[in-house]
């Protein structure tokens, strides 16, 4: 097996070389990384019913749709992720526990009493419950596009080992009676972090020494990227990973209601979108203004749920809305 070697904390990067990988290196291959402050949503996933948008534009947290299905996840730098890519062998169905069982050896080294729970969450049992400190997701790719044209499987997983879990709460909050949404939805569990289950003597390893560790644990050669490799992947990140349409205008369609108090008045928002575009808005409240707040319903028709975009949208808000002001409307849209 090939060890990837990847030090890139990146998330549009990190994402679009697991398709980079899976597509042009042939063989079986296995990569440990990390990504800055991301929230990772499933291949058919509306990332507007799952996310709590507001907040993850406040604390710069970035949004990539992966390949794989499942629910949404939250990484940051304390929060450890592995890849394997194989050849499928001829599977009927997708083999977690192939993938998960060394994992949990090697956590049950470090003192951890990990298991499989269910279908795809690595758990540990914490006062009578269980608690997630990995969720797993898998896809095949079809030989056609494939590395040694062969169908490959892609089988990818979190370690949640010091991961803020304040930050992990606000950005994957929301509420869930406000929102009538078409694509797969996220099942909450209760997570607990790895590092709390840590044996006596491996107190106090952070997470560069628990990939180490990890990787020790894995039989295989270190390969490095090529510049080549580097260059392509990134052009896929540029490209695919980070364009909006990838991650938001694949959302499918959405409908939310909204309602606020401001100081000049209630305002109450209702908006079905698809595709991460605005196909409907209706407006109301017991605010004031000097034009027909019908007038500016119309005109964000077609506007992309995107906040700069919305920003731009809502100028000259205030002559519908008394006393408004574009981010405090785009932020109920939003």
């Amino acid at each position: 097996m090939k060890i990837i070697v990847n030090n890139h904390t990146n998330p549009y990067f990190n994402l679009a070389c697991e398709e980079y990988l899976l597509d042009n290196v042939p063989g079986e291959l296995f990569m440990l990384w990390r990504n800055e402050p991301s929230v990772i949503i499933g291949r058919s996933q509306n990332a507007f019913a799952e996310l709590n948008l507001e907040f993850i534009r406040e604390h710069n947290i970035k949004v990539v749709r992966r390949l794989t299905g499942g629910g949404a996840v939250f990484h940051d730098l304390g929060n450890v992720n592995f890849t394997y890519i194989v050849a499928r062998e001829g599977a009927e169905t997708l083999d977690f526990e192939r993938f998960t069982q060394p994992v949990i050896e090697a956590l049950r080294k470090l003192g951890v009493p990990a298991e499989l729970s269910g279908r795809n969450d690595i758990v540990v049992r914490a006062g009578g419950e269980l608690r997630k400190i990995s969720g797993n997701a898998q896809c095949v790719r079809p030989a056609v596009f494939a590395a040694g044209g062969v169908d490959r499987i892609m089988h990818h997983g979190t370690l949640l080992y010091s991961a803020d879990m304040s930050k992990l709460a606000g950005a994957l909050n929301v509420d869930p009676d406000k929102i009538k949404a078409k694509g797969i939805k996220s099942v909450r569990s209760r997570v607990a972090n790895i590092a709390d289950f840590l044996a006596d003597e491996y107190r106090g390893m952070d997470a560069v020494r628990f990939m180490e560790f990890m990787l020790g644990e894995t039989p295989g050669e270190r390969v490095e990227l090529s510049p080549a490799d580097e260059a392509a992947i990134q052009r896929l990140a540029d490209e695919k990973y980070s364009a909006w349409d990838y991650t938001f205008g694949s959302s499918k369609q959405y409908s939310v209601t909204r309602k606020k108090y401001f100081e000049f008045g209630t305002v109450e928002v209702g908006l079905d979108s698809d595709c991460g575009v605005i196909c409907e808005l209706n407006i109301r409240g017991d605010f004031f203004g000097v034009r027909d707040v019908a007038e500016l319903c119309r005109r964000l028709r077609g506007v992309r749920l995107e906040h700069d975009e919305l920003i731009k949208a809502l100028d000259g808000v205030s002559d519908y809305i008394l006393g408004a002001t574009p981010a405090e409307i785009a932020s109920l849209i939003l």
